[in-house]
């Protein structure tokens, strides 16, 4: 991709990058050992220890190369046609003794047909070309893999295609010339200036090898069949070797991400057909969630609790590994654990349909764990600035990837919270019903699914119930007409198809039944008679309640028609997932009314008499 189709990458920052360090060697031979550093250190946006350390490597390696080679050849001699394209790193003219030569082929006779004429080892002991026709090659390594090398084609293909393309010239010898590499690494107990001298106590030890290698002609062969299966080819599928991990594309190509965007056709899709679901249930300890979620096809569960003793699905346990190496106790966190689970579900090597989370809370609070390590922090008020927002950061941004997998079932499961009260506006407190998951982090979460669900446990019946409300935490995208229904897969599994169709015919769902039209400030009705000022009660006394002692008329009084109120009355029990609906455990005749200052028990009893305010003093 980066010679073919030219595209650049983002230049690589690690300290031993091979193709960077093989160029600066390349140079520091050819050219000096200054140019060398001058160069490497230009290939960087910031220079560090690190390059330091790969710099005193130059200042041993590079000097002993250039006394490896021999003088008087040239650099870089670029070799080009229709099949192969390269440039062999040094070219060196042979020196010849042509002394007794003409007498030992003439005795010889066989100078049209010697195999060994453009060798350099004739079996007189002599040459038979002249020297500026016949070369040594040289091809600089800066590797220890002398064997893998040794089994390249590289300099095989230099050889043949040279000749090829330079009629009456030859190459005599090749040569591999291996630059060593000390790869050693500073120790968490040295100091910098005693690494830099353990470094150059290896370096004292290091010697340059040149390895000659012999022509095979098997090779060229290999390589010309190579670039004909190569022209004919019309796909190219994916082959993962060692060299891969060279390539500047190797995340991307491995992860089978596209380089080239592409717009979708201008159509709409077929919406009908339910290709993943992702849902988030949540219930009462012993309701039946894990058994629920157990029965998806092909389930995997991300275990955090270790209940998972009366279910039969495959499982990883999602907890701190500990593990004992002689002294040292390593410990690997949950979250890292979590993680490498998913970069793993990520490559689809398996055959699970569907990923279980069992239970989210757990993971949220095994990624606070992680992420006061990685900060250095024992609670997020000790960084109260940055803490609060990583964590969550961290936690979402890892939970999208769960949501992205391609399976055909995501669920999250966590316990039910009943714990904090909500205050309405007429100020009684309700209990709040809500998934046990902060609740910035929880609505987040509520984002990525599908559907926010709760499980119901009423004797040995268990429900699954969409209802959300003010009290309810719930909702969801799916237009259906059910609001409950049994805990059972195949019940859930109607429940999406026929949301589907709804949105695929553009049917629409018939809402739930609501409440009374909300009453004003004052709840005064139109038809009333604005009272006088002799009517009108005065403001109580200081801390004395004034109340209505007399009982009010019950004489019914036709409503206003507004556009609100001419809409076709909603059916009862339709459900609109995320919709604010009202609670129906409330009938609509006790529902309170927006703006009152009384509990609602008090407002279903309206035949209770009333008294007058009494008039202010």
């Amino acid at each position: 991709m980066r010679y073919l189709e030219g595209i650049t990458t983002i230049p690589a920052t690690e300290p031993d990058n091979p193709l960077i360090l093989g160029q600066a060697v390349h140079t520091g031979i050819e050219k000096s050992l200054e140019e060398a550093i001058r160069e490497y250190c230009f290939s960087f946006p910031i220079i560090t220890d690190e390059h330091i350390n790969e710099i005193i490597k130059f200042e041993t390696v590079i000097p002993l190369a250039k006394t490896a080679i021999p003088p008087g050849g040239k650099f870089e001699v670029e070799i080009k046609d229709d099949d192969f394209h390269g440039f062999i790193d040094y070219l060196v003219p042979v020196e010849m003794d042509l002394q007794g030569k003409d007498e030992i082929c003439d005795d010889c006779k066989q100078c049209d047909s010697c195999s060994w004429s453009y060798s350099g080892r004739c079996p007189k002991g002599k040459f038979s070309v002249p020297s500026d026709n016949l070369f040594d090659l040289y091809d600089f390594k800066y590797s220890n893999n002398v064997s893998g090398y040794k089994q390249s084609g590289q300099l095989h293909e230099y050889k043949y295609f040279f000749e090829k393309n330079n009629p009456g010239k030859k190459i005599r010898n090749m040569f591999f010339v291996f630059i060593p590499k000390v790869t050693i690494r500073q120790k968490k107990t040295e100091t910098l200036l005693e690494f830099r001298q353990r470094l150059k106590s290896e370096l004292s030890g290091v010697e340059v090898k040149v390895v000659q290698i012999e022509f095979n002609i098997e090779k060229v062969i290999e390589f010309l069949f190579g670039i004909k299966a190569v022209n004919e080819e019309t796909e190219f599928p994916q082959e993962k070797s060692y060299l891969c991990r060279y390539c500047e594309f190797q995340e991307y190509c491995e992860k089978g991400w596209n380089y080239f965007m592409k717009l979708p056709e201008n159509k709409r899709r077929n919406i009908e057909a339910v290709e993943k679901r992702v849902l988030w249930i949540y219930g009462v300890p012993f309701c039946g969630k894990t058994t629920f979620a157990n029965a998806f096809p092909d389930p995997l569960m991300l275990n955090t609790d270790g209940n998972i003793k009366f279910v039969d699905a495959p499982y990883i346990r999602i907890k701190d590994e500990v593990k004992v190496e002689g002294r040292q106790t390593k410990r690997t966190l949950a979250w890292e654990l979590f993680k490498d689970t998913i970069s793993e579900l990520e490559k689809k090597e398996n055959s699970f349909r569907t990923i279980i989370v069992d239970l989210l809370e757990d993971l949220y609070e095994h990624c606070r764990l992680y992420m006061y390590q990685q900060m250095g922090i024992t609670h997020e008020s000790d960084d109260s600035f940055r803490a609060w927002d990583k964590v969550r950061g961290e936690f979402l941004n890892t939970l999208k990837r769960l949501m992205n997998l391609d399976y055909e079932n995501i669920i999250l499961i966590s316990h039910e919270d009943t714990s904090k009260d909500i205050t309405r506006k007429g100020g009684d407190k309700i209990t709040a019903i809500k998934p046990n998951l902060q609740e910035k982090v929880a609505n987040k979460v509520a984002g990525m699914v599908d559907v926010v669900a709760r499980i119901v446990a009423d004797g040995d019946a268990r429900t699954f119930s969409f209802k959300s409300n003010e009290v309810i935490f719930g909702g969801g995208r799916l237009k259906v007409n059910a609001k409950d229904i049994p805990l059972d897969v195949d019940a859930l599994f109607a429940v999406y198809d026929e949301a589907n169709k709804n949105a695929a015919s553009g049917a629409a769902v018939t809402p739930a039944a609501t409440t009374p039209a909300k009453a004003g400030r004052t709840g005064r009705k139109r038809t009333e008679t604005p009272a006088t000022a002799a009517d009108k009660p005065q403001d109580s006394p200081k801390g004395e309640q004034a109340v209505n002692d007399t009982p009010e008329q019950e004489t019914p009084q036709k409503a206003p028609e507004t556009a609100a109120e001419q809409q076709p009355e909603k059916e009862a029990g339709a459900w609109t997932p995320g919709g604010g609906e009202t609670d129906d455990s409330i009938p609509a005749e006790e529902a309170p009314v927006e703006g009152a200052m009384n509990p609602p028990e008090a407002l279903a009893e309206e035949e209770k008499p009333r008294r007058k305010r009494k008039a202010r003093e």
